[in-house]
């Protein structure tokens, strides 16, 4: 049986990798105010956010903001994901620079660094009407729990949870992460051409590989849709890890 997919997000490199995919997401804008999201949380611990961190944190409220709202009328009936990206290098995350002389800058520091991780994070909610054993079944567990043993999902699904997922009642967060090297002869003129395009601009990292960038990266050690935005690898696995949705059960054809 199908299940109906929302997408907490209106990025087009998210929406087309699940349309690459045979999934026809519903998209619906979250209206979270990452910053102040990221701030609060910041304050909230006493230290800066991780990599890891910032985009669970962002994804999951990206989720959160659609999972109990109305589209067009009804309530969701399908599962919600929100998801977020940033870029780390040297220990410095980066995020959408916006600005073109911001994103020059960290354009230098990336080519002088060599490369960095692109950290894609994935937040899961089950909101399907008709799911197996209702809201809140299915025990909170951690990727924590691989080394002892199996879980069971809310259908019933056993199996070790992958590394980087966690598993709490109707959600599921998960991280994944993507190491990049980049060309080592890009010069500045090269830099100066791409950021004029705007493309930089409102992406993490101020690259995108499904674009003008493709050219300057020469590795991706991971899933290259995690580098897009969205590792899909993951998502299929969180999917099946704690709700026992199979990935072709989320074709439009299906």
């Amino acid at each position: 049986m199908r299940t109906r997919l929302y997408l907490a997000s209106t990025s087009p490199a998210r929406r087309a990798l699940l349309a690459q995919s045979g999934i026809e997401p519903v998209l619906v804008a979250p209206g979270v105010d990452e910053e102040s999201t990221a701030a609060a949380e910041a304050q909230r611990l006493g230290w800066a956010l991780t990599g890891p961190e910032l985009v669970s944190l962002l994804a999951v409220a990206k989720a959160r903001a659609v999972a109990d709202r109305s589209i067009a009328g009804s309530p969701v009936d399908g599962v919600v994901l929100g998801g977020d990206s940033a870029f780390e290098v040297d220990g410095h995350l980066y995020g959408k620079p916006h600005d073109p002389v911001v994103a020059r800058e960290r354009w230098r520091g990336m080519l002088a660094a060599g490369g960095g991780t692109l950290w894609s994070g994935h937040c899961v909610v089950d909101r399907r009407r008709d799911r197996p054993g209702g809201s809140g079944t299915a025990a909170s567990t951690t990727a924590d729990d691989h080394a002892t043993g199996a879980h069971a999902g809310p259908a019933g699904r056993a199996g070790a949870v992958p590394p980087g997922m966690r598993i709490e009642g109707d959600t599921v967060v998960a991280v994944d992460g993507a190491r990049l090297t980049f060309a080592d002869d890009v010069d500045p003129d090269e830099v100066a051409a791409y950021v004029a395009t705007g493309e930089p601009l409102e992406v993490a990292g101020a690259f995108t590989i499904d674009g003008a960038a493709a050219a300057y990266i020469t590795r991706i050690d991971g899933a290259p849709s995690a580098v897009v935005g969205l590792s899909l690898p993951m998502l299929r696995s969180m999917l099946r890890h704690g709700f026992g949705i199979a990935w072709h059960d989320l074709w439009a054809t299906a």
